[in-house]
Protein backbone atom coordinates (compact mmCIF):
# COMPACT_ATOMS: atom_id res chain seq x y z
CA UNK A 1 0.00 0.00 0.00
CA UNK A 2 1.16 3.48 -0.91
CA UNK A 3 2.65 6.04 1.62
CA UNK A 4 0.75 8.93 -0.36
CA UNK A 5 -2.74 9.21 -0.08
CA UNK A 6 -4.51 8.49 -3.90
CA UNK A 7 -6.62 12.35 -2.97
CA UNK A 8 -3.70 13.64 -1.61
CA UNK A 9 -1.53 12.86 -4.75
CA UNK A 10 -4.32 14.50 -7.09
CA UNK A 11 -3.79 17.73 -5.59
CA UNK A 12 0.53 17.65 -4.86
CA UNK A 13 2.12 19.79 -7.59
CA UNK A 14 6.22 20.46 -8.13
CA UNK A 15 6.82 23.66 -6.38
CA UNK A 16 9.17 24.65 -9.49
CA UNK A 17 6.71 24.48 -12.32
CA UNK A 18 3.36 23.54 -10.33
CA UNK A 19 2.65 20.85 -12.84
CA UNK A 20 1.46 17.24 -11.27
CA UNK A 21 3.59 14.51 -10.00
CA UNK A 22 4.39 10.65 -10.11
CA UNK A 23 4.63 8.34 -7.75
CA UNK A 24 7.48 6.07 -7.58
CA UNK A 25 7.20 3.51 -4.85
CA UNK A 26 6.64 4.40 -1.78
CA UNK A 27 9.78 6.54 -1.98
CA UNK A 28 9.55 9.29 -4.66
CA UNK A 29 7.56 12.14 -6.36
CA UNK A 30 8.76 12.48 -9.68
CA UNK A 31 8.41 15.69 -12.32
CA UNK A 32 9.06 13.96 -15.68
CA UNK A 33 9.06 17.29 -17.60
CA UNK A 34 11.54 19.09 -15.34
CA UNK A 35 13.28 15.56 -14.49
CA UNK A 36 13.45 16.07 -11.07
CA UNK A 37 12.95 13.54 -8.16
CA UNK A 38 11.68 14.61 -4.62
CA UNK A 39 12.13 12.09 -1.53
CA UNK A 40 9.48 10.68 0.88
CA UNK A 41 9.99 11.00 4.55
CA UNK A 42 8.45 8.74 6.51
CA UNK A 43 5.78 9.35 4.52
CA UNK A 44 5.57 12.91 4.12
CA UNK A 45 6.92 14.69 0.48
CA UNK A 46 9.67 16.85 0.74
CA UNK A 47 8.62 19.17 -1.91
CA UNK A 48 11.43 21.93 -1.49
CA UNK A 49 13.40 22.55 -4.49
CA UNK A 50 16.41 22.44 -2.64
CA UNK A 51 16.03 19.50 -1.45
CA UNK A 52 15.10 17.61 -4.53
CA UNK A 53 17.63 16.02 -7.23
CA UNK A 54 18.09 16.06 -10.80
CA UNK A 55 17.71 12.46 -12.81
CA UNK A 56 19.85 11.47 -15.65
CA UNK A 57 18.31 9.77 -19.11
CA UNK A 58 18.30 6.32 -17.73
CA UNK A 59 17.13 7.11 -14.04
CA UNK A 60 14.52 8.88 -16.17
CA UNK A 61 13.37 5.98 -17.92
CA UNK A 62 13.25 3.72 -14.97
CA UNK A 63 11.13 6.48 -12.86
CA UNK A 64 8.90 6.87 -15.73
CA UNK A 65 8.60 2.83 -15.74
CA UNK A 66 8.49 2.03 -12.45
CA UNK A 67 5.46 5.00 -11.67
CA UNK A 68 3.61 3.21 -14.64
CA UNK A 69 2.48 6.84 -15.83
CA UNK A 70 3.62 9.70 -17.74
CA UNK A 71 2.45 13.11 -16.14
CA UNK A 72 2.76 16.17 -18.62
CA UNK A 73 6.04 14.45 -19.69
Amino acid sequence: MSTIDARLLEILACPEDKGPLLLVGDETLYNPRLRRAYRIDDGIPVLLVDESRTVDDSEHADLLARSGGAAGE
